[in-house]
């Protein structure tokens, strides 16, 4: 029996390409001209698939790609339309078979790019690569079912690498930080769960985790509720998923946590339990004296964990004027420090010393280079007096520092009378 009508369409066992093409054609959407460039484009496109899998002289690869250039464009049709025939006819119609195949191939290509595991060191660089082909060929022979069942876990999967990401940058920890570390997505969420009910702001090395723990414990000691939540400001995307990790810590991972009895090394470091649960910042405390810790812990504290040259320059830049140490400047206030500026109030040395002090070692040659040069290339600007609109100095800054504009101003509420 013909459907002529895409209801009936779920009980078709063929694939559907094919249904799609009949349904066209038995109500006037595909003509015979289209019917005829189908059928001289599916043996090119089925010689090109053969040779990308492996080679297009052999019989039985033939027939593969048979299969599989039908069950590209199925896949292709089916999810773009959501299984409605009248527009899939459409799709045929207005566009080439072999495009219909490359759509459903990068469709699969897209799925296969997206990360499968939620291990930092386990990432790949999101693009569909060569050693994935085998893979890829296995895919095109799948159904639509499973490709929505693929894509919904890594989905979930890259919304959670996602979410740690952003709870990483909220600690002042890069993404290129956590690419390299040997940790889960999830363990950064859960220590960014844990730092914010201990009222942190930076992304613990090992010593600050465990003084973090220690104040939740005395918290927990003196009868004051221990109570996770969420960060302010979550994107809503995101808040899913912290609030499923909220939960489980609430239920599972307080309750140890807040036991005095077991000391935090031995909890997360020697507990089968809790290894690799938690995340913190390997700086090698251990091997630090007290001076270096207290410089290290400065210059972070200062510079909230930015590396980038903007929101240094920007720093660097309050410490010479003696203004509030900040690495993103309001408008307003870059036009107070230009004119504090020009009145004698800027002196390089006093950011150079910073540095000098405070930097990382290994670092200090590059951060004074990129203040000098700061320096060298604005300060004419900057101390130009017949700039008395503030225009070229502005842009001066605008172009090397972190400058934002200020909120607007809310109306207070009038009183009651």
């Amino acid at each position: 029996m013909q459907d002529t009508s895409a209801s009936i369409s779920v009980y078709d066992q063929r694939p559907f390409f094919e249904k799609a093409l009949r349904f066209g054609l038995h109500n006037g959407l595909i003509d015979d001209a289209k019917l005829e460039a189908i059928r001289t484009d599916a043996p090119k496109g089925m010689v090109q698939i053969a040779r990308y899998f492996g080679t297009e002289f052999l019989r039985p690869e033939l027939e593969k790609s048979r299969e599989r250039i039908v069950n590209l464009v199925s896949l292709h049709l089916e999810q773009d339309t959501g299984g409605d025939l009248h527009a899939a006819a459409e799709l045929l119609r207005e566009n080439s078979f072999l495009s219909r195949s490359k759509a459903g191939s990068e469709m699969l290509k897209a799925l296969l790019s997206m990360p499968d595991n939620t291990h930092f060191s386990m990432q790949e660089s999101g693009e569909f690569r060569d050693e994935l082909i085998p893979v890829l060929a296995r895919w095109t022979l799948k159904t639509l079912p499973e490709y929505q069942q693929e894509l919904a876990k890594r989905s979930e999967i890259q919304t959670r690498i996602e979410a740690a990401f952003w709870c990483a940058q909220k600690l002042g920890v890069a993404r290129r930080e956590l690419q390299t570390a040997d940790t889960d997505s999830e363990a950064v969420i859960r220590t960014a769960l844990l730092a914010q009910a201990a009222g942190r702001s930076l992304m613990p090395n090992w010593a600050q985790f465990e003084t973090a723990v220690t104040l939740l414990r005395k918290r927990a000691e003196a009868g004051k509720p221990v109570q996770l939540a969420l960060p302010k400001g979550v994107p809503a995307e995101f808040q899913p998923v912290l609030q499923a990790t909220l939960e489980v810590m609430q239920e599972h991972d307080l309750p140890k946590i807040l036991d005095a009895t077991v000391k935090p090394r031995k909890l997360f470091i020697q507990s089968l339990a809790f290894m690799g649960r938690y995340f913190w910042l390997d700086e090698g405390v251990d091997d630090i004296s007290e001076l270096d810790r207290a410089i290290s812990d400065q210059w972070l504290k200062v510079t909230q964990r930015h590396t980038d040259d903007s929101s240094l320059i920007t720093l660097f830049l309050c410490i010479a004027t003696g203004a509030a140490r900040k690495t993103t400047l309001t408008e307003a206030a870059a036009a107070s420090i230009v004119r504090k500026i020009r009145k004698g109030g800027f002196h390089p040395q006093q950011a150079s010393d910073f540095i000098r002090e405070y930097a990382p070692h290994e670092h200090h040659a590059d951060y004074q280079t990129l203040w000098q040069n700061f320096v060298e290339e604005t300060q004419r600007d900057l101390l130009d007096e017949r700039d008395t609109r503030l225009v070229e100095a502005m842009g001066a800054l605008k172009l090397h520092c972190n400058l934002v504009k200020a909120p607007p101003k809310t109306a207070k509420p009038k009183a009651s009378p």
